[in-house]
């Protein structure tokens, strides 16, 4: 019996080290700049790639305010990237990576 208890002592002991483990839990808080920068740079854009792909989408951004959104947020000239600027940036980049989109039903 003493041999049946030590195997049974063995099967517990990992999951009483499971039950001391304590798993921390991150939360990433990204903002739009952070978004926007690593986009430009995971996709090597330059800033006037940017401002073509806003373009195709209507929306008209300067280079001026793209360097101020890149900036560190310590800069005196940090400017804080708003939905509508990052929003219509992803929605020409949709049309920048598939084509425009094809008109169904008009034949």
């Amino acid at each position: 019996m003493n041999s049946n208890l030590a195997n049974f002592e063995l099967l517990l002991l990992p999951i009483r080290k499971l039950n001391k483990l304590e798993l921390t839990v991150y939360q990433i808080n990204m903002s739009n700049n952070d978004i926007f920068k690593k986009l430009r740079v995971a996709l090597s854009l330059r800033n006037d790639d940017i401002i073509e792909i806003t373009k195709l989408v209507g929306f008209t951004v300067t280079k001026g305010e793209l360097g101020d959104i890149f900036r560190a947020e310590d800069h005196p000239n940090f400017k804080k990237c708003g939905d509508q600027i990052l929003r219509n940036f992803l929605n020409g980049l949709v049309i920048h990576m598939r084509g425009p989109r094809e008109e169904k039903g008009v034949e």
